[in-house]
């Protein structure tokens, strides 16, 4: 009886060890995917543009804010990641100027080349977090990061205080309540990146606040929403193939 036992144990252990391997789907494939890292405007579809509260200080000539541009320049930590053929590096700066404390805010967001019009940037998948580096001037300014979920309603995350000197490298983690998928065939199928929002604190001072950012990337599962017949989501029956 025993050596009957021990049999079937020795065929059990072999069946285990020795059957073939199977590979199975992986449905959490993780994506680091660049937004924008603002050294090639070429190689984008979009710009960004910067809207501010109504005390922003509007003087003469070179004493307009706000101001925004590409400043040639790179996060320390990033230099060693660059080759000899890379383009020259950039950053996009901001610098803004309130005439006077209080509830003073600026927002940056994406816009089309061509038409100017904003532009909402979808992030593929199931984004579990967007991380950037920003440059902070040690002012008690906090930023946040505008999120358009599935259903059409804009989040606010917090993202960083500015009370910082030079780069720093911010993460932030998009929360599951928020909705990434329309529950419906014809519903959207991504959030957005809307923009990011720079507030002042109402004690600061508002006379002269910069600040630049690089590396805009987000890390998604792009492969949550696929599933068996995913090519049929949008049907197209007036088509001659259909037809016949």
């Amino acid at each position: 009886m025993k050596q009957g036992v021990l049999v079937c144990v020795c065929l059990v252990l072999c069946f285990v060890f020795c059957a073939p391997v199977f590979a199975q789907p992986n449905t959490k494939s993780v994506e680091t995917i660049l937004i924008d890292n603002f050294d090639d405007r070429d190689a984008v579809s979009f710009d960004w543009k910067v809207q501010t509260s109504r005390s922003i200080h509007v003087g003469e000539g070179d004493d307009v804010y706000p101001k925004m541009g590409y400043v040639e320049g790179i996060p320390n930590s990033l230099r060693g990641y660059r080759t000899a053929s890379d383009p020259t590096p950039y950053v996009l700066g901001v610098q803004t100027k309130f005439d006077r404390k209080g509830d003073n805010w600026f927002e940056i967001y994406p816009v089309d080349k061509e038409s100017g019009e904003i532009f909402e940037i979808p992030l593929k998948g199931t984004t579990s977090q967007i991380d950037f580096w920003a440059w902070g001037a040690n002012y008690n300014y906090y930023l946040e990061v505008l999120i358009r979920d599935a259903e059409g309603c804009v989040h606010v995350l917090p993202a960083a205080t500015m009370n910082y000197q030079g780069w720093r490298n911010i993460v932030v983690g998009i929360p599951t309540s928020i909705h990434q998928r329309s529950r419906l065939r014809s519903g959207p199928e991504t959030a957005n990146f809307v923009g990011f929002r720079i507030r002042s604190d109402a004690n600061e001072y508002v006379d002269d606040f910069v600040i630049y950012f690089d590396q805009l990337r987000y890390t998604t599962h792009t492969m949550n929403f696929i599933y068996d017949g995913f090519e049929l989501r949008k049907p197209n029956f007036d088509s001659e193939e259909a037809g016949r």
